[in-house]
């Protein structure tokens, strides 16, 4: 096992001058950085594991950590990361990408395992998965205890969003592209990834959530987009009476998600309708000026609890963006604050996040 610690010890009852404020009432937070806040996971060049295609040690962490999803299991937080390998000096998308974990009990201190716990293999999913790899993962729990994944395949000519299942997050069984069987794979050769099923607490634990008795998530980039499903495996878009896809969320001008608007972690459906936390690029030209050109940050949208696909309520302005060193340095030297973990843990909500593709931060609330 490989310890990291921050920097300086994180102080949850700390009062961040970098605080969040909560614009609306509906919303989850307000969130908040940790006084002195410095990156919880950092990538390692160290790291060594024999890869299962190549044969060869695979220095499998020493490009970058980030995008990371989260679960509580057994009183304690996993972390579940992306992981690249540094493969010479590729450009953004030409590296080579793992899932790793890391485990903390009390939200400060991190763990990682040694090895990373999912990734490309001598398996059915290889041609969808190799040479670029297994990247972006998002998490959720089933009542009865199966943990689903939702990551991206990159065999770098399409991307696709593909789902995952385990009992351990150990072993895992992977059930290939969601959208695979839909309508004999109309969506199977189009850019798909960002996969955030809706969630729900019971008894203190979030849990997928149905709806009318179906799983529903949000997903896909620059429009997020909505699917439902009965076994979290296979999926079905929402589209038009046409036959088209139809947006749940689309871009503004004029606001800081005027680029693109991407699914964060798993939404959560509360008593106000369904809280879904997302990625917000902006463009400068005709976004907000002072936040830069291409710039990531998070927002907020409400959606109905009975209709997941009508938008009741956004937020005007981003309650997270890139102020600190190291949301602003790294791969993506624009910033970012890539959200994509969500879990209540010990009456807290922790939300993690990349940080310009290269490390992994989290900010929290009080429940």
């Amino acid at each position: 096992m490989v310890r990291f610690s921050h920097l300086v010890i994180m102080l949850l009852s700390s009062v961040s001058i970098l605080a969040q404020t909560k614009e609306k009432e509906w919303m989850l937070g307000p969130f908040e950085r940790a006084e002195n806040a410095s990156p919880v996971l950092q990538k390692d060049e160290g790291s060594v594991f024999k890869d299962p295609i190549t044969n060869e040690p695979s220095h499998w962490e020493s490009m970058a950590t980030f995008n990371p999803a989260s679960i509580v299991r057994n009183d304690s937080i996993y972390v579940l990361y992306r992981a690249e390998e540094k493969l010479g000096e590729k450009e953004i998308g030409g590296h080579r990408s793992r899932i790793g974990m890391a485990v903390s009990d009390d939200g400060i201190t991190y763990t990682k395992q040694p090895e990373p716990i999912f990734y490309p293999d001598e398996d059915g999913q290889k041609s969808n998965e190799w040479p670029g790899g297994t990247e972006d993962p998002r998490i959720v729990e089933t009542e009865d205890g199966l943990y689903v994944l939702t990551y991206t395949q990159w065999n770098r000519e399409v991307p696709r969003l593909a789902v995952a299942t385990s009992k351990d997050l150990i072993h895992w069984e992977k059930h290939g592209p969601v959208f695979k069987k839909y309508k004999e794979g109309i969506y199977h050769t189009s850019e798909t990834k960002s996969g955030a099923i809706v969630t729900e607490l019971k008894n203190g634990k979030l849990v997928a959530a149905k709806i009318h008795g179906k799983y529903w998530m949000y997903y896909g980039v620059p429009h997020i987009w909505l699917a439902s499903s009965t076994n979290l495996k296979d999926w079905e878009p929402i589209e038009t009476y046409e036959g088209n896809l139809a947006p749940a969320l689309s871009p503004r001008p004029g606001y800081f998600d005027s680029w693109l608007v991407e699914a964060g972690p798993p939404p959560l459906l509360t008593e106000n309708g369904i809280v879904v936390l997302y990625n917000a690029g902006n463009s400068q030209n005709i976004g907000v000026k002072e936040l830069g050109n291409r710039v990531y940050t998070g927002g907020q949208a409400l959606f109905d609890p009975n209709e997941p696909w009508k938008l009741l309520d956004r937020t005007d302005a981003p309650f997270i963006k890139p102020e600190l060193p190291f949301e602003k340095s790294g791969q993506y030297k624009d910033g970012t604050t890539f959200l994509e973990g969500l879990v209540l843990f010990n009456g807290t909500w922790y939300l993690y996040y990349g940080t310009a593709d290269s490390m992994v931060g989290v900010v929290t609330a009080k429940q």
